[in-house]
């Protein structure tokens, strides 16, 4: 352009003829005379030139990927190398280069064209998973499941972190945003992830029954994403990467999940009261309160988010609940129990009382020996002696270390005998009372004492004295024989 002005200055201003002009600017006299009417260059468009190769295999190309879309899918896609050597399969003599070309322009005609959307106050939430690791006392670096809530008028957010990805927490995690917010949006958009849509037939969604019975207790309108489509509810998506950027690095660190998720959420929450959405001058809380005011009322109660079961015991006084076995009270066994399982605890009734147990993963046991077993137990002492390892690891000290003087004073067996006699004790007056007891007991050195005043049995003797009248009478073994004789004879017998 600068070159353009140099050449009409010239000639109109400087009044230089063009031979002049071009000796000067080292151009033609042709592109000179151009620019006296010209001030600026013109694209001329040329008539594209004949491509008859092209043509030639255009129409095989198209029939290939008719063909061939119906037997791939997305990750094993038809590319233009395949595409090239099947034409080539097929007789016709043409590059790769031309193919490709071809391709390339074909899947960007295909290429989908978004819209700017509009969001509205108290219209529309969007909801995902996020997978993040973070460390637990005890447990180390562990994988967790980040819930996401994401108002997209204001742009407020609610994050919790579960153990898993499943139904339980995916209800858990709407009940607990719904009271975050104090109201529900009036639609909610997700993917089609399993807690939601059973199956989509013929694009109509099969909605799960406790998601659809989520729906209708908080009156919203459920919206899905098409499949496979993560950037229908781009604003969750972009939002959950970005809070494990800024919130989450380095790894968090806590007691449990619980204790992380408030942290993280306290953090999300400060950061609102001053962050401001691109192109408005109003915080995102500040817009929150223009939201609200749109928001579907909350109904009480709150919704159930634990899965209600009725369940039959074993023999072995256990119930399998999801993949998961759980032992119950000794006393419920072959009897039918109710059951909540909820997303870190599973709380079981019957007869008016209640047990609450840590939820176990897939494949997983919870068996509780002395809270559910200690009836069986007290008359069983060959089973106390097998399960010694677990029953210690449930009753700590000072249990452990009375049976292993037990042990050491009166060997294995009768150390057993005892110990089944001591879980009867503890049946009565619990393990805490048995235990200070215990404890008392080693401390004054008086433990012989305490077993007699507790009513235990007395030890049997380790060995034997025979007296020195016995010692020198040999005693048989009798034998079936023996009797035999005895009855023939009457009883007289020498």
């Amino acid at each position: 352009m600068d070159q353009i002005h140099a050449i009409r200055h010239k000639l109109h201003v400087e009044k230089k003829s063009v031979r002049q002009v071009a000796r000067e600017v080292g151009q033609s006299r042709n592109t000179v005379k151009k620019y006296l009417t010209q001030p600026e260059p013109v694209r001329q468009q040329k008539a594209p030139r004949p491509r008859p190769k092209r043509e030639q295999v255009e129409q095989p190309i198209e029939q290939i990927f008719e063909q061939w879309e119906k037997e791939t899918t997305r990750k094993q896609r038809i590319t233009a190398t395949a595409v090239h050597a099947e034409l080539v399969a097929r007789g016709f003599a043409v590059g790769q280069t031309l193919v490709r070309d071809y391709v390339r322009a074909r899947r960007l005609k295909q290429k989908e064209v978004f819209l700017p959307l509009v969001h509205y106050p108290g219209d529309e939430a969007q909801v995902d998973f996020f997978e993040v690791d973070v460390e637990l006392e005890g447990a180390g670096r562990s994988r967790a499941h980040m819930f996401v809530m994401r108002l997209m008028y204001s742009g407020r957010d609610f994050v919790w972190l579960y153990p898993r990805q499943d139904q339980l927490c995916f209800l858990d995690g709407h009940v607990r945003a719904f009271e975050h917010f104090g109201g529900v949006p009036q639609r909610i958009v997700y993917d089609n992830l399993k807690a939601a849509v059973q199956k989509i037939v013929r694009g109509e969604r099969d909605l799960s029954e406790r998601f659809e019975r989520l729906s209708q207790h908080y009156l919203f309108e459920p919206c899905f994403a098409r499949p496979y489509t993560g950037h229908d509810k781009g604003g969750v998506e972009a939002r959950g990467k970005g809070i494990r950027l800024a919130h989450m690095v380095p790894i968090p660190k806590g007691s449990d999940l619980a204790t992380l998720s408030q942290a993280l959420l306290g953090r999300i929450e400060h950061s609102a009261e001053t962050k401001r959405r691109r192109g408005e001058d109003k915080s995102v809380l500040e817009l929150f309160e223009e939201e609200r005011k749109h928001f579907i009322e909350l109904t009480s109660p709150a919704f159930e988010a634990r899965r209600y079961l009725s369940v039959s015991v074993s023999s072995r006084s256990m119930v399998r609940v999801e993949g998961a076995w759980y032992s119950v009270p000794a006393r419920w066994a072959r009897r039918r129990i109710e059951l909540w399982v909820g997303v870190e605890k599973v709380e079981m009734a019957c007869d008016g009382e209640r047990v609450v147990c840590p939820r176990a993963a897939f494949g997983g046991r919870v068996v509780r020996y002395v809270d559910d077993y200690l009836s069986e137990l007290r008359k069983k002492p060959q089973a106390v002696r097998q399960l010694m390892p677990e029953l210690l690891g449930e009753l700590g000290e000072p249990y452990a270390t009375l049976w292993r003087l037990w042990v050491e004073c009166y060997g294995p067996k009768a150390a057993a005998r005892r110990f089944a006699a001591l879980l009867g004790r503890v049946e009565q007056h619990g393990r805490v009372e048995i235990g200070e007891q215990i404890a008392r007991a080693l401390a004054n050195d008086c433990l012989d004492a305490w077993w007699s005043e507790l009513g235990g049995p007395a030890p049997l003797p380790v060995e034997v004295t025979v007296p020195l009248a016995l010692q020198g009478f040999e005693i048989e073994s009798a034998t079936a024989a023996s009797f035999d004789i005895l009855l023939e004879q009457g009883g007289d017998h020498e």
